[in-house]
């Protein structure tokens, strides 16, 4: 089959499309498009690489991930959010509207933030399928709902009756935002937000490729689209140098992720007066970018442009990190005891999910730090549920369901159900 895979350049969700990309390029006609700032990286995985937008786009979209504040579920930070990339939406499905009249491809499998990609090939009658590295933010008839600052499952009827209140305004909010951007929405082919059956338009009718575990998430009941086909984990080579790591002592990595640049300055500060405290620990706190400058060290201290997860995650005793799905996953995936410290977006209720699960300890106020970290230091190694959940990752991956998924679909035209898909495992 013909197969193009659809991801802004961001590596929170560039990184998981090409993951599926490099396991379905040995068997179908695999293409990655996105913008120019992620060809290298594309290409980098092996991949076959297209380019749409411009170096302007790719200044915009870096603007709207790098805002200097959170952004939370504050309404007006949202809605300018809003406002800068939904012309970036429609751009992007007029130019993949012309690329797929010359070459039309059998299934698209697209980031869940580009609906107007999913939306475009659904109009042109192509198969549309959803990458959701967030499974938590898709809209259920239980658990609690995204963006509320990492709300827990309710245990009492106050908290159920929040839960409920919050779903309301949640939908509430998006059908707002919906009638103030009428007309843009109606270019980027989202002409209603919910669909007769109350699912969200945004996302494929047909699957929803849910990149995480099941048991990890709170809520029971998905939509009929959603297959959990476990984390998709990629990280494209790089020329950086790697790290040193000085034998005989442990190391911490701390990471918020490729964004979020106006908390990182601040870490960088904290980090600094932190490490004195534990001189038999070395401590690398990474920028998240191939490109930036090399800092010099400042005792047990180093601040690196980047570290590379799957070379070297593996190599250090403890983990401080935002809550991001990937490197969330990652640090499951290897067996990993870590800090989470969540900024914004969904790293909230991601957050709420490691600390139900015993796999995280949460750290709310970065003041409390030096407090958290020796106490983490301190325990005997990963605790039994972090070990629990990479077990679990590691028959996930085994399974290889996306591989799976896709083999079905190519036989026989339709997704199999969750039932039907474990029945092949």
């Amino acid at each position: 089959m013909r197969i193009d895979l659809i991801a802004p350049p961001y590596s929170g969700h560039l990184h998981p499309i090409l993951a599926i990309a490099r396991q379905l390029a040995a068997r179908h006609d695999v293409h990655v498009i996105s913008t120019p700032a992620a060809q290298a990286r594309i290409a980098a995985c092996g991949l076959h690489a297209a380019s749409v937008l411009d170096v302007q786009a790719d200044r915009i979209l870096m603007q709207i991930a790098n805002p200097p504040h959170a952004v939370g579920h504050h309404p007006l930070r949202l809605r300018r959010q809003l406002h800068d990339a939904l012309g970036l939406m429609a751009r992007v499905g007029t130019a993949l509207q012309a690329r797929w009249s010359e070459r039309r491809p059998d299934l698209v499998i697209v980031d869940f933030t580009l609906p107007s990609a999913g939306l475009t090939a659904q109009g042109m009658g192509i198969a549309w399928w959803t990458s959701m590295p967030s499974p938590c933010v898709i809209e259920s008839p239980d658990g609690p709902p995204a963006y509320f600052g990492g709300l827990l499952p309710a245990t009492t009827m106050r908290q159920r009756v929040w839960h409920a209140l919050a779903r309301r305004l949640t939908r509430g909010f998006k059908r707002t935002l919906h009638a103030c951007y009428r007309r843009q929405m109606h270019a980027c082919g989202l002409p209603a937000l919910y669909r007769s059956d109350r699912s969200e338009a945004v996302y494929s009718p047909q699957c929803i490729l849910a990149l995480g575990l099941p048991s990890f998430e709170f809520a029971q009941r998905w939509p009929a689209a959603v297959r959990f086909v476990g984390p998709q984990l990629c990280t494209p080579p790089s020329t950086v140098a790697p790290p040193d790591f000085v034998p005989g002592h442990r190391h911490v990595l701390v990471t918020l992720g490729t964004h979020l640049q106006w908390v990182k300055q601040r870490m960088d500060g904290v980090l600094r007066a932190l490490a004195p405290q534990f001189p038999e620990v070395i401590f690398h706190f990474s920028d998240g970018d191939t490109t930036a400058p090399h800092q010099p060290g400042q005792g047990n201290y180093r601040r690196l442009p980047y570290v590379d997860y799957a070379q070297h995650l593996h190599r250090y005793a403890l983990v401080v990190h935002h809550g991001g799905a990937g490197i969330l996953y990652a640090c499951l995936a290897a067996g990993l005891p870590s800090i989470v410290y969540p900024l914004d977006y969904d790293q909230f209720d991601h957050a709420a999910r490691l600390h139900a699960a015993g796999a995280a300890t949460w750290l709310r106020e970065l003041s409390a730090l030096p407090d958290v970290l020796g106490e983490a230091l301190t325990a005997a190694g990963p605790s039994s549920d972090v070990l629990r959940l990479q077990a679990e990752l590691q028959q996930i991956a085994v399974q290889a369901r996306v591989v799976g998924l896709v083999e079905a679909f190519a036989q026989t035209g339709t997704v199999p159900s969750t039932d039907a898909l474990a029945a092949q495992m």
